[in-house]
């Protein structure tokens, strides 16, 4: 019972690691002012005309996205999901401090702006990786398209991209609503959606042979 105990703690550790490491992937993204990644544009578009920041913009998110998977299973809901909460709370205070954190970096040539965004895209996969490896509760927004996935015939893979291409398109009509021109969407966005996911695969293959019981 007692290594079962601890067995836990290493897995909740980890993702907590992962949802820090991920929070400063985002910072440096905000940073490198070349469009955030697709699953942080919205909180940052509504960060620029509310009075909300990055990182409460994101609890929100997550606090509706929990809202969905609930309305969409229903009765096969697990209230164990719930835990999606606090870590959408953690996530977001952490994001806020990782933004505070990086401000003193300076990006005034283009190529400086991509080398923080890649080193952003790059910390963004690692916590993907170790979030998965932790394997104990996923952020609210992989939450919604694995609720998608278990009521509508499609593919994880597939649903992913449609749900980031759609939180990216709410993130441009926001943008030019509210503020009158582009933000938060650029190539580096592009740049997130292409990579994050193929690097944090390779990651997860070197992470499969760290075994965390014992």
């Amino acid at each position: 019972m007692e290594k079962t105990h601890i067995y836990i703690i290493r897995r909740y550790l980890l993702l907590l690691v992962g949802l820090a490491i991920m929070a400063f992937g985002v910072a440096f993204s905000i940073k490198a002012s070349l469009g955030t990644s697709p699953i942080s544009s919205v909180p940052y578009v509504v960060s620029l005309f509310a009075p909300l920041t990055v990182g409460t913009a994101t609890i929100i998110m997550h606090c509706v996205f929990i809202l969905l998977q609930i309305l969409i299973l229903r009765k096969k809901y697990h209230p164990i999901q719930l835990m999606q909460l606090p870590v959408a709370f953690f996530f977001g205070y952490l994001t806020d401090f990782g933004v505070w954190a990086v401000q003193g970096i300076t990006c005034d040539h283009y190529l400086q702006q991509w080398l923080v965004c890649l080193i952003g895209i790059f910390l963004v996969a690692v916590g993907v990786s170790l979030e998965v490896k932790a394997g104990v509760v996923v952020l609210a927004g992989e939450g919604v398209v694995l609720a998608i996935c278990k009521v509508l015939p499609v593919k994880f893979g597939y649903m992913k991209v449609g749900f980031d291409v759609t939180l990216v398109a709410i993130a441009c009509v926001l943008s030019f609503v509210f503020t009158g021109r582009l933000q938060g969407v650029r190539e580096g966005t592009v740049a997130a959606a292409l990579l994050v996911g193929l690097i944090a695969k390779q990651l997860g293959k070197m992470l499969s042979k760290w075994k965390l019981e014992g």
